[in-house]
């Protein structure tokens, strides 16, 4: 490279990392902390989620019935979705709003408050802290465009690092230095020998990390994805952004079918699931912001990165009677985060349309890859720890960046030693005094 260019982009590289690198430190160190949430929540909420047994002939409820127990013990907020899963000790998951939920006992009823709640705060801070730095009412707007744009920052600095990194001589004599950990190095030479074997191996990792996040924090990315595939934008950002399915209008006074029966309806076409869930409608402005339909709950059949972004459904949607969506995952899935939503016609339980993945265009499923790679999940718990020890790597490019600074512009004063006096040599003696 040319000298005169590697000291451009030394000095765009280093100044950039000043700016954010605070930023990006917070969100590679809860990044990291955030990455094993839903098996962790899941460990931990396991005796909750648990159903004693009944009496013997104790009939189960229906889950009209469990809703309304539900409503009874939290009428605040509207029930968004519920959650079936094939243990028969298995307690049933009603969400609520955005992310909260409670667990019901199909045979008694009783209302659960999920376990686990020191994890859960915990998360939650972290989440917050990664998104939008903490912040809270009309500044969280402000704080989502911060990460953002340290985020593209921390994708420049990862493609510049690159260039500065490579090496003039490619042999192993240049390249040991930069490509594994040396011993018994002190202050500055070890800071950059863990600035570049770091920045070296997790780079593909963070590159993942960065791109996908800019797709996930900008419509202008994610619409590039659509665009670069062939493929038109959807209207609203996100992968999922299926319209509802109008329903046959039915006659008057025809009620809905049991939820039941719309649920062993959705059972039937099913393989092996592992969980269902029906996405209730709720009334705008209940239960979180912008009155969106729930999902699964944290820790309940859906990952991390589906609860974390928003979804589309409903908006723009045709009018009149809608199809129930019920969101089926298969125990047996690929890719892990595939999922199956089948439309249903509440009034006759009769399937209208059911989605798979392989039913995406390409755009769609390049879309949906990027947003399960930027939390690992796309590979299972083995992508999670790649993307946990890259943003873990990350936070110390940080320190090891910041460290190089300061010694760069605070060099540290050389104390010289004071030099040893020469002995004076005594006068000579007089020949008077010599005789």
């Amino acid at each position: 490279m040319n000298p005169k260019l590697r000291s451009i982009l030394f000095w765009i590289h280093l100044v950039c990392g000043l700016i954010v690198g605070l930023v990006v430190g917070v969100m590679s160190f809860t990044g990291a902390a955030i990455a094993f949430e839903s098996q962790i929540i899941d460990w931990a909420d396991r005796d909750a989620r648990h159903a004693a047994p009944p009496a013997q002939g104790t009939p189960r409820l229906t889950l009209e019935e469990m809703l309304a127990k539900v409503k009874e013990a939290k009428p605040a907020v509207p029930p968004s979705g519920v959650t079936v899963s094939p243990e028969a000790d298995r307690m049933v998951t009603v969400a609520l709003g955005r992310g909260a939920s409670v667990y019901v006992h199909p045979y008694t009823g009783e209302v659960r408050e999920p376990g686990a709640q020191g994890w859960r705060s915990f998360f939650h801070t972290m989440e917050e802290l990664h998104r939008w730095l903490a912040a809270s009412g009309d500044s969280r707007a402000v704080g989502k465009a911060i990460t953002g744009v340290a985020n593209l920052a921390f994708l420049f600095l990862g493609l510049t690092g690159l260039f500065l990194w490579w090496p003039r001589k490619w042999n192993l004599r240049a390249m040991r230095p930069i490509l594994w950990f040396r011993r018994g190095l002190k202050g500055k030479a070890r800071d950059f020998n863990w600035h570049n074997v770091i920045g070296f191996w997790s780079l593909p990792v963070l590159v993942v990390l960065t791109a996908s996040g800019a797709v996930i924090s900008y419509k202008w990315a994610s619409n590039l994805v659509f665009t670069l595939t062939g493929n038109e934008p959807p209207a609203a950002q996100g992968p999922i952004a299926s319209a509802p399915v109008a329903v046959p209008t039915p006659a008057p006074g025809t009620k809905p079918q049991p939820l039941d029966a719309q649920f062993a309806a959705v059972m039937k076409q099913s393989n092996a699931w592992e969980t269902i869930t029906l996405r209730l409608a709720t009334p705008q402005g209940a239960g979180g912001p912008g009155g969106r339909p729930g999902g699964a709950p944290r820790g309940e059949g859906a990952p991390r990165g589906e609860r974390g972004e928003g979804r589309a459904e409903g908006r723009g949607g045709p009018k009149g009677p809608q199809a129930s969506a019920f969101t089926v995952r298969e125990q047996e899935r690929w890719p892990l985060f595939a999922a199956n939503t089948v439309s249903l016609d509440p009034f006759t339980a009769q399937p209208l349309k059911t989605e798979t993945y392989a039913d995406f265009n390409s755009g769609r499923k390049l879309r949906t890859w990027l947003r399960f790679l930027h939390t690992g999940e796309a590979l299972g718990w083995v992508g999670q720890l790649i993307a946990a020890l890259a943003s873990f790597g990350a936070v110390f490019l940080v320190y090891t960046g910041y460290a190089l600074s300061w010694r760069r512009f605070v060099p540290r004063r050389k104390t010289q030693p004071v030099a040893a006096a020469a002995p004076v040599a005594p006068p000579a003696e007089s020949k008077t005094n010599a005789a």
